[in-house]
């Protein structure tokens, strides 16, 4: 790759495979990289364990998202998923097991896939994207068996609510949606920026990402990022942060959030912001946390930049991985 592409270059999205051991990037060149955590964390780690096992071209366009199965890396790229053996790209086999696209009503424009989630409830694959609607791939099967309809713009995430069978969805109409996910029908919009404790009407009504933990969800964009809780659809806290956020996680006690900034953000349930870790890149799309493992145990963070910092404790960056 040469230097201009590496100085423009984004990482979308992450996924750590199932064992824990290694992780997948996607780039905004259609590439995807496999780093070896095993051999990063190592105590005789050298430069080259920074760098990709493998990398190779996965898509058209983007990839903004990745998801990892039991066994399988799942890729999204424009108007296409595919999936991967984790096995075979461990073993430098690039050869998707089978690559899917959702009906789409216009053969004219590909829309972009921008999210995907998993539903355990009935081994289904949620996809939201660039056509406004989200699309439902029966994983068992290999088919696409519904369509969830009801946004006016683009979809720029998707989460899942397990125990209650339901989707949410974000996207640029500025709504939260929420799916009954066995009728197809949305039971629930919440138009954030009506509120005025999020709205800021600077940054535009877009919703960016959206994420739950049972009866809580975490949403914002243009709107400050809010913690809300679902059984009475209000907003209990807005955190004060600059810009907007692209992507915010639940971990124990507290919120890990990535946006405009070169910086995690952790703050606290109640609102507090407790402490900005400073990052490589000067933005950040994407923050995923190694949770299956305990050897492996880290939280990484990629956006505007060929770097994807890893932190081993919470509290400060223990070194970068390097597209």
């Amino acid at each position: 790759m040469g230097p201009v592409e590496l100085l423009h270059m984004s990482v979308f999205s992450q996924s750590f495979s199932p064992c824990g051991r290694f992780l997948a990037a996607g780039n905004n060149y259609g590439k995807i990289a496999i780093f070896s955590l095993s051999a990063a964390l190592s105590p005789e780690a050298s430069g080259p364990s920074h760098k990709p096992v493998l990398t190779f071209a996965a898509h058209e366009g983007p990839v903004f998202a990745l998801l990892s199965t039991d066994c399988h890396l799942l890729s999204a790229g424009n108007g296409e998923v595919s999936a991967w053996s984790w096995t075979e790209l461990v073993k430098k086999n690039v050869k998707p097991l089978w690559t899917k696209r959702p009906d789409y009503k216009s053969s004219l424009e590909i829309p972009e896939i921008n999210a995907m989630i998993i539903n355990p409830r009935d081994n289904s694959l949620v996809v939201g994207g660039g056509d406004n609607n989200i699309h439902i791939l029966d994983l068992e099967h290999g088919d696409f068996k519904s369509v969830l309809q009801g946004h006016t713009d683009y979809i720029h995430c998707v989460s899942v609510r397990e125990r209650e069978g339901e989707i949410l969805s974000g996207g640029e109409d500025g709504a939260v949606r929420i799916w009954d996910s066995r009728t197809g029908q949305s039971v629930h919009c919440i138009e954030v920026h009506k509120y005025e404790s999020c709205a800021r009407p600077q940054y535009g009504k877009w919703i960016s990402c959206v994420t739950n933990d049972s009866d809580w969800m975490l949403c914002g964009g243009g709107p400050s990022l809010s913690l809300w809780h679902l059984r009475s659809l209000s907003p209990t806290s807005v955190f004060r942060l600059e810009g907007c956020q692209r992507q915010a996680v639940f971990h124990q006690d507290m919120i890990l959030a990535v946006g405009d900034g070169p910086f995690v953000s952790h703050c606290l349930l109640g609102g507090e912001v407790k402490a900005q870790i400073p990052c490589t890149p000067r933005g950040l799309n994407t923050l995923q946390l190694n949770a299956n493992s305990t050897e492996h145990r880290v939280l990484a963070a990629g956006g505007s930049s060929d770097h994807i910092d890893v932190f081993t404790n919470l509290s400060y960056r223990a070194f970068s991985l390097r597209f």
